[in-house]
């Protein structure tokens, strides 16, 4: 008679009861042991797509970011057409990655997978997972500056699920970044009656009331989400004008004498928010978080039909989106520096892709 130890074993039920320990440990926030299970069923399945998913995820939490990005790219190979793996991924590259990591290649793969996760839902007939990876392709086209097709999938997603919180606030930044404010207001406030703790929420409304020039709402309202995620809404460095310019004035001192040399052909001025008419002097209109702006012909160019071109070239700061986007005066000094060299940049016709391509973005 032979003892326990000396069984035969399933390698399939060893790998399932493994996934459902990892599985396990990860919904109780043991992501070390959700890991270690998942490389243990790796072992005996170095295919299985349960466990590599298990596993970046897991690397994902506990901010092991370049393994993590490793891991769901093996993950991909494995099995490019898995819904519950491509959302899993199409969320590590639009939401998980660090702000300085998120960048426009991360973020456009992103949107890859979301837009294949999406379809491979539909025709699954996956209604709720659907409009998840319809979010997702909406919150991609927003980071990238497409508002307008961020939109029609966010319609998407709520037709397909109603009422999700997370669409609904996706759907209210794109509508603010449209500069449609009224449409963005009544969206958020739908989004607030559902979750009136989210931070965010309370974040765009306060912008909004900003936009319609209601200062006690926006004050408000920066106030609460503050409140509520200190960490990600940091209390904003506000500098009287005099102190501004003196900003500008130290961050000018550190440009490249090169950019210095193109900025003695431009004036630099400084203005609160981009009016109405800076917003909508382009289509798409251009967001309500611009730092800066480029008025006039570019350089060695005759002047068109934009009205701005018969002006002297000039580059116009704006002060609170500036400050908004510092936590120190050094910070700030760094920003209006970039900002600056970015709108050369358009001042000798750059448009934004071939900024992005120099690095100037």
């Amino acid at each position: 008679m032979r003892g326990f130890d000396d069984r035969p074993r399933d390698g399939r039920a060893d790998e399932e009861a493994l996934l459902d320990a990892a599985a396990e440990a990860f919904e109780a926030g043991r992501f070390e042991e959700a890991l270690a299970r998942a490389d243990e069923a790796l072992a005996a399945a170095p295919r299985s797509v349960a466990a590599l998913h298990t596993r970046a995820a897991a690397l994902a939490e506990l901010g092991r970011i370049e393994d993590a990005r490793a891991a769901y790219e093996r993950a991909l190979s494995a099995d490019r057409d898995d819904v519950e793996l491509l959302r899993g991924a199409a969320d590590f590259y639009v939401n998980v990655l660090p702000e300085d990591e998120a960048d426009r290649e991360h973020v456009e793969r992103g949107l890859e997978l979301a837009r294949r996760g999406r379809k491979a839902a539909r025709k699954a007939g996956d209604a709720e997972l659907g409009a998840e990876l319809a979010w997702l392709e909406g919150a991609a086209l927003n980071q990238l500056g497409r508002s307008v097709e961020a939109l029609e999938r966010l319609a998407e997603a709520e037709r397909e699920d109603p009422g999700r919180v997370d669409v609904l606030l996706e759907t209210g930044f794109a509508l603010y970044e449209l500069c449609r404010f009224d449409e963005a207001d009544r969206v958020l406030r739908r989004a607030e009656a559902l979750a009136p703790d989210e931070p965010w929420t309370h974040h765009y409304l306060g912008l909004v009331a900003e936009r319609r020039g209601d200062a006690e709402e926006a004050r408000r309202r920066a106030a609460r989400a503050r409140k509520l995620a200190p960490q990600e809404f940091p209390k904003p460095i506000a500098l009287s004008p005099e102190a501004f310019d003196a900003a500008v004035e130290d961050a000018l001192a550190d440009v490249p004498e090169q950019v210095r040399s193109y900025l003695a052909n431009v004036a630099i001025t400084i203005e609160e928010l981009p009016s109405q008419d800076d917003l909508l002097s382009s289509d798409p209109p251009l967001s309500p978080a611009i730092l800066g702006l480029f008025r006039g012909a570019p350089y060695g160019q005759k002047a068109s039909m934009d009205p701005w071109s018969h002006f002297p070239s000039s580059i116009v700061l704006y002060q609170r989106n500036l400050e908004r986007f510092a936590r120190s005066r050094a910070e700030l000094i760094e920003q209006i520096g970039i900002t600056l060299i970015h709108e050369v940049g358009h001042f000798l016709g750059l448009n934004e892709d071939e900024l992005y391509a120099r690095g100037l973005e």
